[in-house]
């Protein structure tokens, strides 16, 4: 497979373009469906223009029909799709970047095809690859922990409903942000929960209090067991985020932006601010799990795609490298082409 794949890019790497194009259309359409073509153009970005066209050779290969409510996959659709799949990644080349991240970061990496900030279905598709390996690492009697964000609230989506781990406990890895409830830690870990029968806690501290405030708080008892579960945990998967987006989500002042930008953060995460290089250069207080209680997590899974994310990505990794990194063909490709320039 690899062998002809490398061979198609060369002879003809417009064929390339044209199977990528169609993959997306199609899993755009399996997850959304039954969809309607302007928002479809709207998930994949491609002009109604693009879509008409290429609709009109799904159609006629027998992979789409169309009623009144919209495009929906046929059987023969729904099958060539799972065998896309394999096929897009090694069309790719995808498989190298694997290798190098491993063996320049030290984890275990899973890469989705396509680009999360310009295709939804990418992100959904790294929140079933997060559920997928979640299922295969529990055991039956872990504490889980999860940090909110929108690519965290697909991993529920892609579990598929099981009454198994009853002596599992999910929990939010961090206060709230305040942000969309759905994409909220606490809503997700409850989602999670559900999905693998499993028991949660849930953590009602917002972020952003002033510290005298935040350690009155957490000192209740009821919160106390609850930090204390999350501190615990086995098993945390948590997002990263681009350090001047996570700033203002987090409501600090223009002032204190101003700050951060000056001492060169490039990424979030669990309140942290991170330079390229990997040193925190600021830090928002918060309850829950720090950075000083991750290095004692047995199992850490970075989730995070698009290729905006690609220097966040990297100053994470180089601060901690976690067990698994799920990511996308955006963020990889440009880690990479970043990493070449400065080998240079």
């Amino acid at each position: 497979m690899e062998n002809i794949a490398e061979l198609i890019n060369k002879i003809s790497p417009e064929f390339v373009e044209i199977i990528e194009k169609r993959y997306r259309i199609l899993k755009n359409i399996q997850y959304y469906q039954p969809i309607g073509r302007r928002l479809l153009a709207n998930y994949t970005h491609f002009t109604e223009r693009t879509l008409r066209t290429e609709i009109k050779k799904l159609l006629e290969f027998g992979l789409l029909e169309v009623d009144d409510n919209g495009m929906k996959l046929t059987k023969a659709g729904e099958s060539l799709i799972g065998d896309m799949e394999e096929f897009i990644f090694n069309l790719k080349g995808l498989n190298r970047y694997v290798t190098n991240i491993e063996n320049m970061y030290n984890c275990h990496c899973l890469i989705v095809p396509g680009d999360a900030d310009s295709d939804e279905s990418v992100k959904r598709e790294m929140g079933k690859k997060a559920a997928t390996l979640l299922k295969s690492l529990i055991k039956g009697k872990e504490i889980i922990a999860v940090t909110g964000g929108s690519t965290m609230a697909e991993i529920p989506r892609g579990i598929t409903k099981t009454m198994e781990y009853e002596n599992v406990m999910v929990v939010p890895a961090r206060g709230g942000l305040g942000e969309r409830v759905e994409y909220q830690a606490n809503t997700i870990a409850a989602e999670m929960a559900k999905k693998l029968g499993a028991k949660y806690k849930l953590l009602f501290v917002p972020e952003n209090l002033r510290p005298e405030t935040l350690k009155t708080i957490i000192e209740e008892p009821v919160l106390s067991e609850v930090i204390s579960m999350i501190k615990k945990a086995d098993i945390l998967i948590h997002g990263i985020g681009i350090a001047e987006e996570m700033a203002r989500r987090r409501g600090l002042s223009q002032r204190e932006i101003e700050i951060i930008k000056e001492k060169g953060a490039v990424a979030e995460a669990f309140g942290y601010y991170f330079d390229i290089e990997g040193k925190v250069v600021h830090y928002t207080p918060s309850a829950g799990i720090g950075i000083d209680e991750i290095k004692n997590i047995s199992t850490v899974i970075s989730v995070a795609g698009g290729k905006k994310k690609a220097l966040a990505i990297k100053a994470f990794i180089k601060f901690f490298s976690p067990k698994y990194l799920i990511t996308d063909e955006g963020a990889v490709t440009n880690l990479m082409n970043w990493e070449g320039t400065q080998g240079e």
